[in-house]
This record gives C-alpha cells, structure tokens and sequence, in this order.
C-alpha cells in the first residue's frame, strides 16, 4: 500500500542541569563555586531526502527521541551537547500538529531542512550565581525542559496539473502518453492505487508535473472507497484536467460524472473546486451514437461555465496537442511558485506557554514561587539582560503570578524566591 500518511510522536532532548560544586584545594579550604554548564539537548530535525518518494518509514516506528544534553561537571566542566535526531522525509511532506491539525511545516519548494523541536538548553553552574551577598551559592538553573508533539505527516505530491476522474476513464493511458510515467494499466476499477506523477515536455512551449489522481468515486470526500486516501494529492495542483469516458463505454454518463466529482472536490476542499478546469473527453475513437453528440453536449453545459472541452483519445493520441498547449499557456498566466502551505502552528511558542501547575507558598519572611511552569521560563530566560528582565516581569504579570502574591499579602520589600533566584518585590 502506497504509504502517503503516518502518526509519530518527536521529542527533542532535554538541557542537561547546571552542576553545584566548590573549589577545593589545598591550602584553599573554602573556594569559590566551579559548577559547570550543563550542556545543549539535540533537536528534532526534518530534512528532504530525495531518494524517498512514500512515507514507508514511518509506519511501523512510531516513536523519535533526540538525546539529552550531559550534565555540567565541576572544576567548571560544561556537559557535552547531545546530538541531533534528523527525520528523512520526501518532498512535499507536509508536517502538522496532530490534535489542531495545524501546519508546523512544509517540506517543499526551498525548504529543505527544518528543526521542528530545539533542544534544551543546558542549565547554568553555581559559578554564574555568586554575588557579593551569596558567595556560596547551592544553587544551578535545572536544564531546559525537552519539548514533545504528536505530529501528523502528509505526503501532497507536487505537480502543476492534477487529472481528476472516476475509475476507469482512461486518465493513465493519457499519462503514459503525453508524459515518460509508465503506470500499470488494466480495465477494472481502482486500478491506479499510487498517484502517478509524469513531466509534459511540448515543443515551443514550457512543460510542466502533471499528477494522476487515482480514480474517485461517490462520497470520497466523505472517506468512501479508496478515493479519499488521495485527494490530499491535488491541494497542491494550479490546474485540474477533468477526464471523462465520452464515449459512455461502461454506461456512464458524462455530464453527470463531472457534475459528481466536482461536488466531492467542493466537499474535501471549495478552494480546490475553485480552481481552472479543463474537460479531457477521452474516448472519443469508441463514440459510435448516432444520437446526440456528446462532446457537443459537453460543451453547451460547461464552456459557458469557463470550463473548456477537448475531445481526445488516450488511445490513439486525437485532440491531446491541443490540450497540451492549452494547459500549457494557462500555466503561464499562473504563478510559477509552487503551492506552499504557510506555518500555522509554532512549536517553540506554543510549548513554552503550555498551561503548567505552579504554587505560591509563604515560608518565614519570604514568598516561594515554584513549579514547571516557573522552572521551564526561567530555562528560558536571560535575566541578566534588560530585554530578559522585561519578559519576566511580563510573564509573572500573565500568568496571574503577581496577583497571587499579592493574594497571598505580600508587601513591597518583601523577598520572592523562585528556584534559587532572590529578589525584592516591588510595584
């Protein structure tokens, strides 16, 4: 089975702790503190690989942790950084968040390599917290926290033109044709399983990607048969070929198939259904009616609605140079970029502000603010810095931090205390 979906759970490493340790030798009993950094947590990395065309990958494994950054030592010895964990995808592999649905990233066009989750960063040693009034500090910044999401990846082929059609109305004999793809060809449905992608190489003219959507059927976009599994296959495509069986060779009928799986297009997505069409009336070699003509039929009902009709055989290749060059010079009034899916979801921000527990706890003269919430801010955080400084002050005002001290009755000059920083509060 064509492998185009797959659930995994990413977790980047967590910071390694910052190290509480005094200098001691001889003839010096009582150093100063030589706690060393802890060191940096590998991130989660998604990189293009152009050898993989499936997401075959990552159907069984479900589960990609980075390592974590080493602890800081003493005698000021940082702790080694972790190494990072790079997933390999194929291009045009979207990635989402899997609760929102929204995108974290976009594997296509440019964008080759992306981190997706950073690693913590490591926690300072007791040397960086000595002040002229606490010259024997016990205490080191914990490492930052590691980051985790569940992520859904898609795989959106990229292709400029998507042919779109029921089962069985020649869309593959007209990509054997016109394009160097060779997909399996037989007369039953679902036949193509996998979209097939081809290059449109015309003379005198710019060529293009043309996709084969496998054949959609009634209530696809609803997840009936197999049709909705690659209908993610055209959000990316600029231009829609419409195939249809002219010829009504399994008793269908033209207009209304047309009619059919433009209602699942607008159902899955109206930004789709929105798109230009073009009318591929395939089979014309197999017409035989002395009735009505059905490609003139084609045309009274939908090249009023801007949907030109081209009569064509897959078979025996009448009619598919003059598609060819229509799609081609429609092209070139498009956009040459290809559809990208803007970041909606920012890994970084949306994890740092996740809602986690903290308490306010009065203890003898002084107010004690603990919990992850607190600890993961101050990892980071640099208050050393105006701008750090600020950020802190706007994270405790926020989080509802200050008003739960003043609740608790704390007065100007009072001490606060978080995770082994002091300092006096003030309004």
């Amino acid at each position: 089975m064509f492998a185009d979906r797959a659930k995994i759970f990413i977790r980047s490493g967590k910071g390694g702790d910052g190290h509480v340790s005094f200098r001691r030798e001889l003839y010096v009993p009582n150093g100063g503190p030589d706690g060393g950094d802890g060191g940096r947590g590998g991130d989660v990395i998604f990189e293009v690989d152009e050898g993989l065309n499936t997401l075959q990958d990552y159907r069984h494994r479900k589960k990609f942790a980075a390592k974590d950054g080493e602890p800081g030592g003493k005698r000021k010895c940082h702790g080694a950084d972790a190494d990072d964990i790079v997933l390999r995808v194929p291009e045009g592999t979207v990635i989402k968040e899997a609760e929102s649905g929204k995108v974290i990233a976009d594997m296509s066009g440019e964008n080759r390599r992306q981190i997706i989750l950073k690693g913590g960063k490591g926690g300072l040693g007791n040397q960086h917290f000595a002040t002229a009034t606490m010259q024997i500090p016990k205490y080191a910044q914990p490492g930052q926290p590691a980051q985790e999401l569940w992520v859904n990846l898609e795989l959106k082929v990229i292709a400029d033109v998507g042919l779109v059609g029921f089962p069985n109305v020649g869309k593959s004999t007209f990509l054997s044709r016109v394009t160097n793809a060779r997909p399996k060809i037989a007369n039953y449905h679902f036949t193509t399983l996998n979209p097939n992608l081809g290059v449109v190489d015309i003379p005198g003219a710019k060529g293009f990607v043309i996709a084969d959507i496998p054949g959609l059927i009634e209530g696809a976009s609803e997840g009936v048969g197999l049709g909705h599994e690659f209908l993610r296959h055209i959000e990316r495509t600029k231009l829609i070929i419409h195939v249809v069986d002219a010829a009504g060779t399994e008793g269908r009928d033209p207009v209304e198939d047309i009619y059919k799986i433009n209602a699942e297009l607008e159902a899955y997505n109206p930004e789709i259904a929105a798109r230009p069409q073009i009318i591929a009336a395939n089979k014309i070699d197999a017409v035989y009616s002395e009735g009505e003509d059905p490609v003139e039929r084609l045309k009274k009902e939908f090249e009023p609605k801007g949907m030109k009709v081209f009569p064509i055989s897959g078979v025996t290749g009448e009619g598919i140079k003059e598609l060819l060059y229509e799609v081609s010079a429609l092209l070139d009034q498009m956009d040459d970029q290809p559809v990208i899916f803007q970041q909606e979801y920012f890994p970084e921000e949306e994890l740092i502000h996740a809602d986690l527990p903290y308490t306010v706890v009065k203890e003898d003269d002084m107010y004690v603010v603990e919990g992850p919430k607190i600890e993961k801010m101050l990892g980071y955080t640099n208050l050393d810095s105006e701008k750090g400084f600020q950020f802190f002050q706007k994270f405790l005002k926020d989080t509802g931090i200050l008003d739960e001290l003043e609740a608790a009755g704390i007065q100007e000059g009072d001490t606060v205390k978080m995770y082994g920083l002091q300092f006096d509060y003030y309004k």
